[in-house]
């Protein structure tokens, strides 16, 4: 069973719909922290803030579910847009600390103080960094080569460990656009708005 956290900042009936596509009905959306032990992976989706994000999990009580299941008992998570964000342990967007299941922080995208007058592929780049974009694998887990991904987001992740970079991506610098240690797998795309390319990485998650 798959079970989809609703932690009130996720797009979580479109992450349901490309699961239940693929031929997959064993998912759960999750909406209470202890149903968390009915499942045996889990997804984490999310849109919007660090800050509010990780309000939404502190005070609806899942901190300590989701440490318990992911990092106690090991289940694998996949953590998609915010949801890979939280993941990490702080953002430049807020002040609250994350889940900390991956050494590093979110930076947000700044091009205004570079010298290369912001230009990546012949045209001005915007932030946030929105679209279809090419991500190359630096671990195979869950994507293949010549993938590409639909992007919307402001802030990037940066980890401290270079062996947790699962996927890279350039928008005017080379950034992280996916990680992975151990159980933990994280992505800033939207795999459920990405088609053939989304459908491939959900089908190796759920097969893991």
């Amino acid at each position: 069973m798959i079970g989809i956290v609703d932690y009130g900042m996720g797009n979580v009936g479109s992450v349901e719909s490309m699961i239940n596509f693929l031929g997959y009905h064993k998912t759960k959306i999750i909406k209470s922290p202890e149903e968390l032990e009915l499942v045996d992976k889990i997804i984490l989706p999310g849109v919007g803030s660090f800050d509010n994000g990780m309000g939404n999990i502190i005070h609806s009580g899942w901190l300590w579910e989701l440490h318990h299941h992911v990092i106690e008992k090991r289940k694998p998570i996949l953590g998609i847009c915010l949801g890979m964000q939280l993941l990490m342990e702080k953002s430049e967007e807020g002040n609250r600390a994350g889940l900390g299941f991956i050494k590093g922080e979110c930076k947000k995208f700044n091009f205004s103080d570079t010298a290369f007058l912001h230009r990546f592929r012949g045209l001005r780049l915007k932030v946030p960094h929105m679209g279809w974009n090419q991500v190359k694998p630096i671990k195979s887990d869950l994507c293949e080569k010549d993938s590409r991904f639909y992007f919307v987001h402001s802030y990037y992740v940066e980890c401290k460990n270079k062996e947790d970079i699962m996927l890279e991506t350039d928008y005017g610098i080379k950034f992280t656009s996916g990680v992975s240690k151990d159980n933990i797998f994280g992505v800033q795309f939207h795999p459920e708005k990405s088609h053939k390319y989304g459908m491939r990485l959900m089908e190796k998650f759920i097969n893991l």
